[in-house]
């Protein structure tokens, strides 16, 4: 979960310091109309990088939550997995304890699999 975090709190440091600018440079009059110009485009080319930038952070944070999704999953199968393995153990346990009683012990070349 410290991923996602990280990348909103990037996301969120990108966008506010945007803002910074943007109110910098409406503070900045300038009365040249070809040097306005130049600092619009910039400014236009500017945004189209940050929303980009902004549409791959979120699709990188969507990417790591269906991974971490993915893992959770994966990880209650291994429990189960290990549940059943302990009871298939259990089962063989009382298996190899009944033939040993009904034999009388004496180990007719019966051999227990220690499978651990």
């Amino acid at each position: 979960m410290r991923r996602p975090i990280v990348l909103i709190f990037l996301l969120l440091v990108l966008i506010i310091t945007s803002q910074v600018e943007w109110k910098q440079q409406i503070g900045d009059t300038d009365a040249n109309p070809t040097a306005t110009r130049r600092r619009q485009q910039s400014l236009e080319r500017e945004d189209t990088v940050k929303e980009k930038v902004g549409h791959k952070v979120m699709s990188y944070v969507q990417i790591i939550l269906a991974q971490e999704k993915n893992i959770q999953q994966l990880n209650e199968l291994i429990q189960s997995l290990q549940l059943q393995l302990l009871h298939c153990r259990g089962s063989n346990s009382t298996a190899h304890a009944t033939a040993s009683k009904s034999t009388g012990g004496k180990g007719e070349g019966h051999e227990m699999i220690d499978d651990r």
